[in-house]
């Protein structure tokens, strides 16, 4: 009898305790303003979508594409320094400037080779010596006239300009087109010192 009586005193001493205290929270949370998750106030603003027809899956092909591989650019070979067979230096020529004459030979040779008369070798050889003393690789740099007989520019020269049979007979062709020949070259040549 003093188990039931315990615990019948135990309910009553948690319901007095709890009672009054459990009546002041509930109007409490009556006052309190409803809590709203963003997820609940988003439902109201969700749009419905309604699909009319069957529904139809995307055809895919594998065929029906193609791939654009875009190659890799070939590298830029690094050119060793040539050098003079006479002097065994280093040329100055570079990996973009012309490529420099390296090859042997004499003037009289060059000259030959470049269909340059006999009667006009002594024309030459003034010109040619007074405007790069027969230096193949001669190179004027304020004007950038270049070869024996320093033609400017460099790059009007079929061929190579520092090449001596390719320079003298580029030289031919500018002595017959502004002065009739090698002779007439001369005669300009020896009055202006230029030609």
């Amino acid at each position: 009898m003093v188990g039931v009586f315990g615990a019948a005193a135990a309910v009553l001493f948690v319901g007095a305790y709890v009672g009054p205290m459990g009546a002041s929270l509930l109007p409490a949370q009556a006052e309190e303003p409803h809590t709203v998750t963003l997820y609940a106030e988003g439902l109201g603003d969700t749009q419905a979508v309604s699909t009319s027809g069957e529904k139809q899956a995307p055809q895919l092909d594998r065929a029906s594409y193609n791939v654009y591989v875009k190659p890799k650019p070939t590298p830029t070979p690094t050119p060793a320094p040539s050098r003079s067979k006479d002097t065994g230096s280093e040329s100055s020529s570079g990996s973009s400037g012309p490529v420099l004459y390296s090859g042997g030979g004499a003037p009289a040779e060059w000259m030959a080779a470049a269909g340059i008369s006999e009667s006009d070798m002594g024309f030459v050889d003034y010109i040619v010596s007074r405007e790069s003393g027969w230096n193949p690789n001669a190179t004027n740099r304020s004007s950038g006239a270049c070869g024996l007989v320093q033609a400017l520019p460099c790059g009007k020269v079929p061929g190579n300009g520092y090449d001596p049979v390719d320079n003298l007979r580029w030289g031919t062709g500018y002595a017959t087109g502004r002065y009739g020949g090698w002779a007439g070259a001369y005669a300009f040549w020896t009055a202006n010192h230029w030609w």
